[in-house]
């Protein structure tokens, strides 16, 4: 072998290339953001939900005390709970029609709303959806009467008076309350009915409750207006179509519904005497 032979020939050793080091600031806040990264990535889905639990939620301890300082705690959690019952109706009301709707929010001494965030195709729609709420109050207040007749309970007795006279006051046919979003599958001419029927009590207790009623009226007077108005575009008149069925349904359900609600405010009453003596 020749001394030209490249194995005779000596080797040159590798140098390894310098390792650099990660900055301070990635050695110390790596692990936490890594941490919050996975947090945002895979506890998206349960996090969405926190605004709607603390919207709901807080409005609802909010309206508890403010009713708490006029009425107590006990009925102000009772009260409150009722009309949580209440918008829970229209919520599923809503949903079995197939409309996307958000979490309820409570307002003190204004009871609740919902916001539906698809508009009924129809009046049929919006009739099923007004109506909802006060079969499930009613259905809470029939339930509070007969707690307070096996336990003998007076604050039962008491919030089941409260809710049947809620149900009846949100049934009246003016919009934007419950009934005038009902009775605009039967007749808008129920619309002006109603008006009609509320000038006399405004007047009368205009310095009273009158006052909201007032707000109320003033509150519908612009869709009344643009119905009528508009009554002949095609597009106004088709969403107050309905079929016979339809209208006969809910004329049915509404009428019976109020019927049933004066009784069952007056008889609540009734008992509620009795068992107070």
């Amino acid at each position: 072998m020749s001394p030209s032979d490249p194995i005779d020939r000596p080797r040159a050793t590798p140098i390894p290339e310098p390792v650099e080091e990660a900055p301070w600031w990635r050695r110390v806040f790596g692990p936490f953001i890594a941490g919050v990264w996975a947090v945002v990535k895979f506890g998206a889905p349960v996090l969405k939900f926190l605004p709607a639990i603390f919207k709901t939620g807080g409005s609802m301890l909010l309206s508890i005390g403010a009713y708490a300082l006029l009425y107590g705690w006990k009925f102000a959690a009772g009260f409150v709970l009722l009309i949580f019952v209440h918008e829970a109706g229209h919520l599923v009301a809503a949903r079995l029609c197939g409309l996307k709707v958000g979490a309820p929010v409570f307002i003190p001494f204004l009871g609740a709303r919902i916001a539906l965030q698809d508009a009924p195709k129809n009046a049929w729609v919006e009739a099923v959806v007004g109506i909802g709420g006060p079969l499930f109050g009613t259905l809470g207040g029939v339930a509070c009467v007969v707690l307070g007749i096996v336990f003998q309970s007076p604050l039962m007795l008491a919030l089941a008076s409260a809710t049947f006279f809620l149900q009846l006051f949100n049934l009246m046919p003016i919009i934007p309350l419950d009934g005038g979003r009902v009775v605009a599958a039967i007749s808008p001419w129920l619309w002006i009915a109603g008006l009609a029927l509320l000038v006399p009590f405004i007047l009368v207790s205009l310095s009273g409750p009158g006052i909201y009623i007032l707000i109320i009226v003033a509150m519908s007077l612009p869709r009344v207006w643009r119905s009528f108005r508009d009554r002949n575009d095609p597009e106004v008149r088709r969403y107050f179509e309905a079929k016979p069925w339809q209208r006969g349904l809910i004329a049915a359900s509404y009428f019976g519904l109020l019927a049933f609600l004066g009784v069952a405010w007056l008889g609540s009453h009734a008992v509620l005497e009795t068992i107070s003596v």
